[in-house]
């Protein structure tokens, strides 16, 4: 029998369209906060202004953006 195991987020398997298309806003801002990585928030963004163009997404982004920057620290 496998044994299940869980993810701790560094296999990150979510497309910028699994974390940004969504009916409820709120899903969208949950795929945001998750972002682990900049590679990642820059697809984010890439998509985002190519698909969407949702001010709201962006500046959501932004603060993402932001607050990896300070991690990084």
């Amino acid at each position: 029998m496998e044994q299940s195991t869980i993810s701790d987020g560094s296999d990150d398997e979510f497309p910028p369209e699994m974390r940004l298309e969504a009916s409820n806003y709120r899903l969208v801002e949950a795929g945001i906060v998750t972002i682990p990585d900049m590679e990642t928030l820059q697809e984010c963004v890439a998509y985002e202004n190519t698909h969407q163009n949702r001010t709201q997404s962006l500046r959501r982004l932004q603060w993402k953006a932001e607050e990896l920057c300070e991690s990084e620290e």
